[in-house]
């Protein structure tokens, strides 16, 4: 399918079969998913689909008493497609906001644009998750492609014609209307098919009845020239909606198809869609990564730039997340993969988006509404232009009638319906390829309108892990202070322990070992460094040891104000020194949060750290703090703010903020690609950086911006085409080239979101 008409002949067809509840057709990624009841074999909606000139080429079963059957649909660009498809059970719980125009689409567990609750009958009986998506845009070049072949066709007769016309001139007129029938011959099938299966006022139609009416009044020329030239539209069509397709299909192509499996001490290539979780992977400097993992033993600098749009390589060492399809810089890592092929990053992006995509956003299904009514309308009016003026007036019928047909050319609804899914589908595709995903165009549509961004601090706007912010040394230097941490803390994975250990080794100072090494319930670690006792706790549990004068003690004091844990080292029955720790903001967050009020965006902190913490770090990053709070605290904030006329976007890390999530307009997860933050929100920023929330927000106005012009393009053609037509300015060619050229422009406009950088 390469535009709007393909989806709407579809959609019609299809709901006239008995038995079905709902149809819901996306163009760019060329699929149909049916919802039905068990009165209906699938194979006969793919008979349906197969009549009007598409190739089906995958469907679900229907193994449940309420299905959805999935098929892909194309319009004979000479290439399969594999799915492996499924059918599952409907049951929507209505919330008191839901909206009843439904979008019925298969649901991977998350919730749609709508907030609807999916109960599934045993998706994994029916393999929900089963599908694979390696379709994309025609590996062909577009001339080996039917269509191809027949535009070639009739552009080959069209000269052949012109060639006799000047040769043989009394033969011309009807070597004219050959050349015509060439090309008109399948459009007038098509037009014939989609009106019995309710859709007769198609684009083929129009054209079938402007080309025949042509060649009534004697401009076979003009017939023949407008037949080619329309399907030399419908072919760039087909480019551009391809190249749409491969946009996000693209992706799956960064996961090499090979991995080096370390098996019983060796290592074998096998194909990484064998992969299981759990299996030790060596990916060498230079390749791809093959799967979703953490790093076991290695370090290394890892290109994320193919999923996340991080432009500058990112240091990984053993523990840290990596993803599939980024790229290992310098140094040899093994990998313990955490997610099969088909759950990947980039499997769950691809499938998110064009899970996305098929949920229509508010303005579509507007203009889907208008465009049921305009056709029939361009219609009445090219018969009133058509038959008015030769009763009325007495004018040439001949002239006036070409008027009519011209009208009827003009008025085709193509470049104004796809106006609106061309830029939604290139927008979510840019969003994805820069690690901003979107769960369809209505949240990419109401993103673009937040006026409040409610964040999370931990792990949201700071790193969610603490750092050693301060090391003060009292009678030693700070390097022993930190080494003498370091080496109780040593084989400890304790947060506060994580980040002592990596002071320490940031620092470079040498870590010597520990005797008789323990852990003292809820007050610290105790051991012994060459023969001297140590023990690093709380000051609480240092001043039951010894004492604490008053300038230690309004050190400590202030640290906690600033809010930050205080460790005390004690070195025999001497304070050696303090350690100073806190989770510190991400490093973007502050621009983050001023990029959002430079897009006139009001910022608020919601926390359930201790208020101390909380104004510490709202005050080094310029946002109003709300601390202590539960998540049933953070959603009543989110109503409290809608409730004073606020759209609001509730960014968290997808697990304890699940409450805000759903209550907010939009729910944005911040993180690395987990399930939770893929599956609990509405958006999720895959890099986790403040600054992405902003450019999301950049995006979600850039597309509704690409969206007006490109209905100001398909409406503003046509009007000025229409006034020129009827003033006898301009006839059939123009009319063919106003509305193919339409299409055209729409589509290489939306087409513009895929390049739009990450300015905010």
């Amino acid at each position: 399918m390469d535009c709007a008409s393909c989806a709407a002949k579809i959609d019609t067809a299809l709901r006239r079969a008995p038995g079905v509840a709902d149809v819901n057709v996306s163009v760019p990624a060329g699929t149909v998913t049916v919802s039905h009841d068990d009165t209906i074999l699938p194979a006969s909606l793919a008979k349906t689909i197969t009549a009007l000139g598409y190739k089906v080429t995958g469907q679900g079963p229907a193994d449940a008493s309420a299905s959805s059957s999935k098929v892909t649909a194309h319009r004979s660009h000479g290439h399969e497609q594999a799915h492996d498809h499924h059918g599952h059970a409907h049951g929507h719980e209505h919330g008191p906001n839901c909206d009843h125009d439904h979008d019925h689409h298969h649901n991977h567990g998350h919730p749609h644009e709508n907030k609807h609750t999916h109960d599934h009958a045993d998706e994994a009986s029916v393999g929900l998750h089963g599908h694979l998506h390696d379709h994309g845009a025609s590996d062909g070049p577009w001339w080996k492609s039917k269509r191809g072949l027949l535009t070639i066709a009739c552009g080959l007769a069209l000269i052949a014609a012109y060639g006799i016309g000047q040769l043989v001139p009394k033969t011309g007129h009807w070597a004219f209307v050959l050349a015509m029938a060439v090309g008109l011959a399948p459009i007038a099938r098509r037009a014939l098919v989609a009106a019995r299966f309710g859709t007769p006022f198609s684009i083929e139609m129009l054209m079938t009845i402007a080309a025949v009416g042509a060649v009534i009044i004697g401009a076979t020329e003009e017939a023949a020239m407008v037949v080619f030239l329309f399907l030399v539209g419908e072919l760039l069509e087909g480019v551009a909606a391809g190249r749409a397709r491969a946009s996000i299909q693209g992706l799956t192509k960064l996961v090499p198809k090979t991995a080096l499996l370390e098996r019983n001490g060796q290592t074998e290539e096998v194909q990484a869609e064998s992969l299981s979780v759990d299996a030790i992977i060596l990916v060498r400097p230079g390749d791809r990564v093959p799967a979703d993992g953490i790093i076991v033993s290695g370090e290394s600098a890892v290109d994320e730039a193919p999923v996340t749009g991080e432009s500058t390589p990112k240091r990984k060492t053993v523990d840290d997340i990596v993803f599939a399809g980024t790229i290992n810089g310098d140094g040899a890592l093994r990998i313990r993969v955490t997610a099969a092929a088909k759950d990947n990053t980039i499997a769950r992006i691809v499938r998110l988006v064009e899970e996305a995509q098929e949920s229509k956003a508010p303005t579509e299904r507007f203009i889907d509404r208008f465009s049921r009514y305009y056709t029939p309308a361009v219609l009445a009016l090219g018969i009133l232009v058509a038959v008015v003026p030769p009763l009325l007036a007495g004018a040439s019928w001949s002239a006036w009638i070409y008027k009519g047909l011209a009208i009827l050319l003009i008025g085709c609804p193509c470049a104004l319906v796809i106006s609106t899914p061309a830029a939604i589908a290139a927008g979510l595709a840019a969003g994805a390829r820069r690690g901003l995903l979107m769960k369809g165009g209505a949240v990419l549509e109401t993103l673009g309108t937040i006026t409040m961004a409610a964040l999370d601090k931990t792990g949201t706007l700071t790193e969610g892990k603490p750092k050693v912010t301060d090391v003060i040394a009292v009678g030693r230097s700070e390097r022993d202070v930190l080494s003498l941490a370091a080496a109780l803390e040593t084989g400890s994975s304790h947060p506060l322990a994580a980040a002592i250990l990596a002071k320490a080794a940031e620092a470079g100072v040498p870590i010597p070992p520990a005797a008789h090494g323990a852990a003292v319930g809820g007050k610290g670690v105790t051991g012994s460094v060459g023969g001297l006792s140590l023990f690093l706790g709380s000051p609480k549990a240092v001043g039951e040891k010894v004492a604490l004068n008053a300038e230690l003690t309004a050190l400590i004091t202030a640290m906690n104000d600033e809010g930050k844990t205080v460790s005390v080292l004690l070195a025999g029955d001497q304070i050696a020194g303090l350690i100073g720790m806190r989770d510190e903001p991400r490093p973007d967050a502050k621009e983050g949060l001023d990029a959002l009020k430079r897009a006139g965006i009001g910022t608020l902190m919601v926390t359930g750290d201790n208020h101390r913490t909380a104004r510490a770090i709202a005050a080094s990053l310029g946002i109003e703090p709300r601390a202590e709070l539960l998540p049933q605290d953070k959603q009543a904030i989110v109503r409290e703010l809608q409730a004073k006329g606020q759209v609001v976007a509730k960014i968290g890390d997808g697990i304890n903020d699940a409450p805000g999530l759903a209550a907010a307009d939009v729910g944005i997860a911040m993180g690395g690609g987990t399930d939770v933050a893929l599956e609990t929100a509405d958006a999720a920023v895959l890099h986790g950086r403040v600054l992405d929330v902003a450019r999301m927000v950049r995006l979600s106005r850039d597309t509704m911006a690409n969206i007006r012009q490109n209905i100001t393009i398909a409406l503003g053609l046509k009007a000025v085409f229409l006034v020129t037509t009827i003033l006898g300015i301009t006839g059939l060619w123009p009319a063919i080239l106003a509305d193919t050229g339409a299409t055209v422009l729409v589509t290489a406009n939306a087409m513009r979101l895929l390049g739009a950088g990450g300015r905010v």
